[in-house]
């Protein structure tokens, strides 16, 4: 009786484990095939926070890349290491540089068959080796994101340093790459699979199904807003769209240009959690300022000079990783790159809006493209009365009654007239000469 009590216990208990041991894994497949930069970032993070939330049991992350932004990988290597659910890193072609280290963030690496890692060592977009500072932050991030997954951090400090020396891996001159085979001699790799299903059969997962990230619209715009290269493009619209409006008076389709611009480019920034309220709040005051110092202070000082630098000092905030005026999380050198990004935007802005404007300002005419360059000629029959009191004025002097820049107003025998300068700006309340009328607008220049 005792062994039956005992032979029926055993029994209720297999039959309660063994639907647990047979559930269905649910997996989540996700892929980064292009620059580790921030659509990769976010990618990733969608895909996480996905999983975590919809309680997947795995994560295989398929990844082909030769790198890119050490900012951008060290979230994707954070957001990998910090989450609960397994993460599995399946490398179907390359995973250098950057791509490395968010591989060996992963809890296990698959690799398919011609594949390799490694070459980690940072560069600037040249491919020229940036100073040992940059590379003495990579190394360490290698060897702690090798430690924690139970990886030899000697190798993973290899392929960023030649001259770490790895006895039977590595000579010192050379930055390591593994190879597949190469990678599961050195237990760097848990094996060799060509597609996801070859991976989970390799782990011993059969009953499983997997689901493919889906991007929304929206994300996908997202991803293309804060794009490094449209993130530029969109600055020097920014600031050309400021420059073109001061060579016109009233609000015109530069200024709604810029604006529309500095839309694209704060909006997906904030919704991503790199610009935050105060960052934007800081472009916002930098270009009131700026607006001040044009329209309502003559020459150029204070107000001027600290809108610039409030403006480029947000934009530069906007994209990287703080928490308020904490930087700690911030990677070594992400600062002055995005300065860098913002400078040289702004500066390559600037010089396209100055081209552009002669372009369509100057090309024939005062205006160029932009104004009819037809002339109705009086002994044609086309005559004005306006045209005819405004040609009398030609020769006579007055004063600037607002700037000049280049259109104004300037005040002749205490009447005011529309004006164009000839000679660029031309400060309020300076004598000045007519010496033309064309294209129905009075030119004058300085005394």
């Amino acid at each position: 009786m005792k062994r039956l009590f005992i032979s029926l216990f055993l029994c209720i208990g297999i039959c309660l484990l063994l639907p647990e041991a047979n559930a269905q894994k649910r997996v989540y497949h996700f892929t980064i095939d292009e620059e580790i930069a921030k659509p990769a970032l976010q990618k990733t993070e969608l895909a996480i926070d996905y999983a975590e939330k919809n309680h997947f049991d795995y994560i295989i992350l398929e990844i082909n890349t030769f790198g890119g932004e050490l900012t951008s990988a060290d979230k994707i290597r954070t957001r990998l290491l910090d989450t609960h659910i397994p993460t599995i890193a399946f490398i179907n072609n390359n995973a250098a540089s950057a791509g490395a280290l968010i591989s060996i963030a992963c809890d296990s690496i698959y690799m398919a068959s011609g594949a390799s890692i490694g070459a980690a060592s940072v560069v600037n977009q040249n491919g020229e080796i940036m100073p040992d500072k940059y590379q003495s932050y990579m190394r360490s991030l290698m060897r702690a994101t090798a430690e924690k997954n139970g990886r030899n951090p000697f190798i993973a400090e290899a392929m960023v340093d030649p001259d770490t020396y790895v006895e039977n891996v590595s000579d010192t001159g050379k930055v390591l790459t593994f190879t597949t085979k190469e990678a599961i001699r050195h237990h760097f790799c848990e094996g060799e699979a060509n597609s996801p299903d070859e991976v989970l059969h390799l782990m011993d997962i059969q009953n499983y199904t997997i689901e493919d990230q889906q991007l929304s619209w929206l994300e996908k715009l997202i991803g293309f807003l804060i794009n490094p290269i449209v993130s530029s493009l969109l600055i020097m619209v920014i600031v050309g769209g400021i420059y073109m409006e001061l060579q016109s008076p009233g609000i015109g389709l530069p200024i709604i240009f810029a604006i529309v611009a500095a839309l694209l480019y704060f909006a997906p920034h904030y919704l991503q959690g790199l610009a935050e309220h105060w960052e934007i709040l800081l472009f916002l005051i930098g270009f009131g300022l700026l607006m001040v110092e044009i329209f309502a202070i003559p020459g150029f000082g204070l107000f001027g000079i600290s809108g610039i630098v409030l403006m480029v000092g947000s934009l530069v905030l906007s994209l990287v990783f703080n928490i308020g005026f904490d930087f700690h999380y911030t990677p070594k050198g992400s600062i002055l790159n995005n300065f860098l990004l913002v400078l040289t935007s702004l500066i390559i802005g600037f010089f396209l809006s100055l081209w552009l404007s002669k372009k369509l300002f100057t090309t024939a005419t005062r205006y160029g493209s932009l104004a009819l360059n037809t002339t109705l000629d009086n002994k044609e029959g086309f005559v004005s009365a306006d045209a005819i009191a405004l040609q009398k004025l030609v020769g006579k002097e007055g004063i600037t009654h607002t700037f000049m820049r280049p259109a104004g107003k300037v005040e002749i025998e205490n009447e005011l007239y529309d004006a164009v300068s000839e000679t660029g700006v031309i400060e309020k309340n300076i004598p000045v000469k007519v010496i033309r009328f064309e294209n129905a607008q009075l030119v004058v220049t300085a005394l």
